[in-house]
C-alpha cells in the first residue's frame, strides 16, 4: 500500500493555505519555510511540490532514521536522525526539507490537514495497493 498528498495544479489559486496549515500543526507557527508543501507561483499557474513518498531518502540514510511505514509513507525516527541532510541532498523532487535552526530534516507524511483545508480541493489524499 502506498499513501500519498496527490496534487492537482490546475485547482490551485495560490492561496497558500495549505503552507500555513501545515506550518501551524507541526511547528505552532504560521511560516511557510517550515511547511512541507510548496506552492510556487509560475506564470498563470501554480507549482505544487510535496513528497511522493519514492523512498530515495530511505535507501540514503546512514542510520536508518528514515523507513516506509505499512500505508508506504516514510517517517523520520528523530532520536536516530544525526543531521547528516544527505536524505536532503538526494530528494529526487526537493521535497526533503530543512530549516536553519533545526537539527533534523522534515517531510510530507500524507495526514491530509493541508487537504481538508484547501478550498479549491487542489489537494487529496489518495491510498493505492
Amino acid at each position: 500500500m502506498t499513501k500519498y498528498l496527490k496534487t492537482i495544479p490546475d485547482r490551485c489559486n495560490g492561496c497558500n493555505l495549505c503552507m500555513s496549515v501545515c506550518s501551524q500543526l507541526y511547528f505552532k507557527e504560521d511560516n511557510p519555510e517550515l511547511s512541507c508543501i510548496k506552492i510556487t507561483a509560475i506564470d498563470e499557474t501554480f507549482d505544487m511540490n510535496v513528497c511522493d513518498q519514492c523512498g530515495t531518502c530511505v535507501d540514503e540514510c546512514p542510520t536508518l532514521a528514515l523507513s516506509i511505514n505499512k500505508k508506504g509513507v516514510i517517517m523520520l525516527n528523530k532520536n536516530l536522525c544525526i543531521g547528516c541532510y544527505a536524505c536532503v541532498a538526494v530528494c529526487p523532487t526537493n521535497s526533503m526539507r530543512y530549516f536553519q535552526g533545526l537539527t533534523v530534516p522534515f517531510k510530507c507524511i500524507a495526514c491530509g490537514a493541508c487537504a481538508k483545508e484547501c478550498p479549491e480541493k487542489a489537494l487529496e489524499i489518495v491510498e493505492e495497493e
